[in-house]
């Protein structure tokens, strides 16, 4: 089968690309002397992980979902953190995993939740292992590496035969912000030096911190020096996107997902030539927004993969997408021809491989497998 002869819209994956993208953060990090546990999130595929476990060192893997967390243990991966702040409401689906032998890592932040955490693993005969969520650049969830919340969810922790402080993580959100490599290289450096600390302190303070755990794909591309970091935890890397190419971490040709689309209308008089990808097929995820450039839904390439200079999806309606010249002219109508088939480049490609059961993968012209992919908490 060819790439002309598959339905749209559909989910790409060049392997080639793929592979290439896997291969080089693994050698980074080798030669940092550091040790991997990459995000599943972003592709959510056992066929992927199978090419990700392949290369360099690796220990295990991190989940964003229990779904994740089930089906990865369920293909044989038994060593996963799960690095979404645990709740209540999860304890049970977590004690059933750890009971059937899987080495399961849960995150959380605050004194509240260690405790509930504890005093269920206490009620159900489970030491929960636990890693205590840092917060290193103001973005999200985390506690202050520096605070004494740090200190007191350890003791709560401690108190208890329910959890195991196994150690902190973090993950630098702030990092998909930069546009610099010396402020990428700053954020590496703001990560790692405040997780390592972090753990110092609760070392001294006498718990247990055996693992340092670290990372996003901005941060694993530019940090130099791991010392005392026990594990690295990019995602995104195996298929990078136009947000990580805004970041300056990748070019375009090294992204390796895109989604096949068929042009079904010109509206000739208002410079648009209609797509049937909409944000249904893209997902609403408009990161590049806040960048240099703004792709809108997605950047435009032909249906070799060869970019359409200044050509994006700017509109999306569910089904409809709408490719424009971003410099207002018009379109190359020759090159868009109704019925002709484009790629669209995504902004976030774990959003946009959200949309989707499974990957059509290729290698050039050829689709050379079909790669299911999972969904769901």
């Amino acid at each position: 089968m060819k790439i002309h002869d598959l339905q749209t819209p559909c989910l790409l994956l060049d392997r080639r690309k793929m592979t290439e993208n896997i291969r080089r953060m693994a050698d980074r990090i080798d030669r940092l002397g550091g040790v991997l546990r990459p995000h599943v999130k972003t592709h959510k595929s056992i066929d992927v992980w199978r090419h990700v476990e392949k290369y360099g060192p690796v220990r295990g893997l991190t989940v964003s979902t229990m779904r994740e967390a089930a089906y990865f243990f369920e293909h044989g991966v038994k060593d996963i953190l799960y690095a979404v702040g645990v709740s209540p409401g999860k304890f049970e689906a977590v004690a059933e995993l750890i009971t059937r032998g899987c080495a399961l890592t849960v995150t959380l932040d605050s004194v509240e939740m260690a405790e509930r955490l504890a005093r269920d693993g206490e009620a159900r005969g489970v030491a929960y292992p636990v890693l205590i969520e840092l917060d290193v650049d103001g973005h999200r969830a985390g506690v202050d590496p520096k605070g004494r919340l740090l200190l007191d969810i350890a003791a709560a922790l401690g108190a208890s035969s329910g959890a195991t402080l196994r150690g902190v993580m973090t993950h630098a959100g702030e990092s998909y912000l930069c546009d610099t490599a010396e402020g990428l290289a700053a954020a590496a450096r703001q990560e790692r030096d405040s997780t390592v600390l972090a753990a110092k302190r609760l070392r001294a303070a006498g718990h247990d911190a055996p693992v340092v755990s670290i990372g996003s794909t901005p941060t694993a591309c530019a940090v130099e020096d791991l010392t005392d970091v026990t594990e690295v935890r990019p995602g995104v890397y195996t298929f990078y996107d136009l947000v990580m190419r805004g970041v300056g971490v990748c070019a375009t040709e090294d992204i390796a997902v895109s989604v096949l689309t068929s042009v079904i209308g010109h509206q000739k008089e208002r410079g648009w030539a209609l797509v049937d990808a909409g944000w249904m097929a893209m997902s609403r995820d408009r990161g590049t927004a806040g960048q240099s450039v703004d792709y809108g839904y997605g950047e435009v390439c032909d249906a070799n993969g060869a970019p359409m200079k200044g050509l994006a999806v700017m509109r999306a309606n569910q089904e409809h997408g709408v490719i424009v010249r971003q410099d207002g002219g018009e379109p190359p109508w020759d090159s868009l021809p109704i019925g002709a088939m484009a790629r669209i480049l995504p902004n976030h490609a774990c959003a946009t491989a959200a949309q989707y059961a499974e990957y059509k993968v290729i290698d050039g012209e050829d689709v050379v497998g079909v790669w299911p992919r999972i969904g769901g908490w």
